[in-house]
């Protein structure tokens, strides 16, 4: 299949970079993707969260001081949110380092996956940088019915999410 390439939306190290795929748009249904657990299982991102309201985090690497702010964050909040939120975190990090920086961290409200085999949901969200194979940082928010409720892409890789705008769109979501 062949995806949209979209050069100089995103710089890294300095120099344009290109993005791979469109971006999601609020509004639409969310594309189902497919990524690796940290057990190397197959996960599916809508599928294996049904019912549920999905924050759905991509981040370029959970090893960057950035990604780890925000995935700290976002796992503080997930006790909060309840047992009807289901919050992912998606880097190009592999499962086994993934699941060593979550044990060291203390990370367990939140789902951390890999998209390094196939980059199937970097490509159907629009996140992955081509150059690089990294993600860029962007954040969604996903409802009950499948439908894409909050959608924000990052314009520079080191820019941190509106915390507060993505949990209230969460919230609202949970009706």
């Amino acid at each position: 299949m062949e995806y949209l390439e979209r050069p100089g939306l995103i710089k890294f190290g300095g120099r344009d970079a290109t993005v791979l795929g469109e971006d999601i748009i609020v509004g639409q249904q969310a594309p189902e993707f497919t990524v690796t657990a940290q057990d190397w299982s197959a996960f599916r991102g809508l599928a294996d969260t049904a019912g549920k309201v999905r924050i759905i985090a991509a981040v370029p690497s959970l090893d960057t001081p950035v990604c780890a702010r925000e995935t700290r964050r976002f796992n503080e909040a997930a006790a909060a949110l309840g047992e009807d939120i289901a919050i992912l975190v998606i880097s190009m990090d592999l499962p086994f380092a993934q699941a060593r920086w979550c044990g060291a961290e203390g990370i367990e409200q939140v789902t951390v996956l890999s998209d390094h085999k196939d980059a199937d949901f970097g490509l159907k969200y629009g996140v992955l940088i081509k150059e690089v194979r990294i993600l860029r940082r962007a954040v969604f928010v996903v409802d009950r019915g499948g439908k894409v409720v909050y959608a924000d892409y990052m314009p520079a890789l080191g820019d941190e999410p509106d915390y507060e705008a993505v949990l209230e769109a969460a919230r609202r979501a949970l009706g």
